[in-house]
């Protein structure tokens, strides 16, 4: 099998804030070194890895580092690691949306892809307009898109607004068009990032469906960047996982998601209060939490229908007082997306803020989650700021019991959630 991608010492340098050096000796000792020098940008051997959860000691941070490896022809591809790890930074280089500061790519074959909403598209020309604008582009010809042009239409559902101008799109239109250009035109190499998500339950089972047609049936080669764990072991062959610019491994993509999901269990074992991958200002911050059962006793599981208190404790900024905090307490499936929320957005509640440590009660009368261990993640903001948002916070574990009080214990495998319900003959 021949190689379709191939990384050599890939590495993105930014400088945070600012476009090039942003100061003018910076800028001519760059110059004077590498265009009269012919020797390595200085610049480069200065910069911290990017972990965007901590404020680091230099301007300068590398979005991707030292990325070495190989695709080849027909794999399915698919990358993953939490935000800022350099997912979309890695497929927009190999997309020639932005070029690498070290090392080059080999990519066998035309390249279509789907970045952003709205990727290659022009606004002012219609859908019809955009199709052969891309398609040439891609060095087709005129004729050759004409042969896929019915083929495009009908894949995105979009037949009506085909001579509409692309700003009267919504992002849903703008994306059905744009993957089934890039899916249909047929690329050796299709290259999607997480804008699938833009679109409706159905149309991104079309475009998984059409993804494992153009890798399996047509023996094109796809990189995927997203969040979806289900779909993403369901579509991918190979997977890679990438953290704070850098390769953390690959293989194959049910191992991979395996090590990410063991790493984020290690993170949610560490104490709260410390942990540094966090967003917001601070000014509330989630210290601890526990889980209770009904009376009020801290539990470690809670047996499935029973009643479950989850308990938040935040640490007040002296001085940091508001009428308006949504305080939010989301819990995720095993894969890492969200499957509830509970917010006082919807349940509203006035805050005491005469004390430092705030303590704030969800309860949920009957848990209807069925067996499994699931995670945890805490939200909170007022109507102006972020105060903290950390993800993979800890775990909320369900134990099989009588849910429908008939005698009989549900078990694992048969449904994400268990419903109180009533069956009756007219």
């Amino acid at each position: 099998m021949s190689t379709a991608i191939e990384f050599n010492n890939i590495s993105k340098q930014y400088r945070l804030g600012l476009v090039s050096t942003k100061t003018l000796s910076h800028d001519l000792n760059r110059w004077w070194t590498t265009n009269i020098r012919g020797k390595e940008d200085p610049y480069l051997k200065i910069g911290e890895v990017n972990d965007r959860s901590t404020k680091g000691e230099s301007d300068y941070v590398w979005a991707l580092k030292d990325i070495d490896f190989k695709v080849e022809q027909g794999d399915v591809l698919g990358i993953i690691g939490k935000n800022g790890a350099g997912k979309s930074t890695l497929l927009k280089i190999l997309s020639k949306v932005t070029a690498p500061t070290t090392g080059t790519i080999r990519a066998a074959g035309r390249i279509a892809s789907l970045l952003e909403v709205g990727t290659g598209f022009h606004p002012e020309m219609t859908g019809r307009e955009n199709i052969f604008m891309n398609g040439a582009i891609m060095g087709m010809t005129k004729r050759e898109i004409a042969a896929k042009l019915d083929e495009i239409v009908d894949f995105s559902g979009v037949e009506r607004y085909l001579d509409t101008p692309a700003k009267r799109y919504s992002s849903g239109m703008t994306v059905r068009l744009g993957f089934a250009i890039a899916a249909h035109l047929e690329p050796e190499i299709l290259v999607v990032d997480e804008v699938l998500a833009v679109g409706d339950a159905e149309f991104q089972k079309k475009a998984i469906g059409k993804m494992q047609d153009v890798s399996k049936g047509e023996g094109r080669t796809v990189l995927f960047v997203s969040h979806n764990m289900a779909s993403m072991q369901q579509l991918c062959t190979k997977g890679m996982l990438l953290e704070n610019g850098m390769i953390k491994t690959t293989g194959e993509m049910k191992d991979v998601i395996s090590f990410y999901q063991h790493r984020t269990t290690e993170i949610q074992a560490l104490d709260i209060a410390k942990r540094t991958d966090r967003q917001g200002n601070g000014d509330l911050k989630v210290i601890d939490y526990q889980i209770k059962d009904e009376n009020g006793y801290e539990v470690s599981n809670i047996v499935m229908g029973s009643c479950v208190i989850i308990e938040v404790y935040l640490l007040r900024r002296v001085g940091y007082t508001t009428t308006n905090l949504n305080i939010t307490v989301g819990i995720n499936d095993e894969f890492g997306k969200r499957i509830i929320v509970m917010s006082t957005l919807y349940t509203p509640i006035s805050i005491n803020f005469e004390n430092d440590i705030i303590r704030i009660q969800f309860k949920v009368k009957k848990m209807p989650l069925n067996i499994g261990t699931y995670g945890m993640a805490f939200y909170i903001a007022d109507n102006i700021n972020l105060l903290d948002w950390i993800d993979n916070a800890g775990f909320i574990t369900i134990d099989e019991g009588d849910f429908y009080n008939t005698g009989k214990v549900n078990r694992k495998g048969l449904g994400l959630f268990l419903v109180d319900y009533d069956v009756t003959q007219n």
